[in-house]
């Protein structure tokens, strides 16, 4: 799958890691609205150049999803900074 990295430089896989990295830390550093969006520009990151069609739940499940995360947030980030900033498109 990753056979592309076998035919790199150094300084090309180096070019690479800094790449993934601040896609990475894009994704990590998303915050209040932004956690609950759809994330191609990451997938975007891998050599292998497709864009799949996510499955997308009814909205039932689906908020009962968001519902179930925020709550892990509470759980695994008590102490976490709180806003009650409404989303803006």
């Amino acid at each position: 799958m990753d056979a592309d990295l076998d035919g790199m430089s150094r300084e090309q896989l180096v070019d690479e890691v800094r790449k993934l990295r601040h896609g990475i830390r894009v994704h990590r550093d998303s915050t209040g609205h932004e956690l609950c969006w759809h994330h191609p520009a990451l997938w975007s990151l891998l050599p292998e150049k497709t864009d799949p069609l996510p499955v997308v739940p009814e909205w039932p499940q689906f908020l009962r999803g968001c519902l179930r995360y925020r709550e892990s947030l509470d759980t695994q980030l008590p102490n976490a900074p709180r806003n009650d900033k409404p989303y803006r498109a």
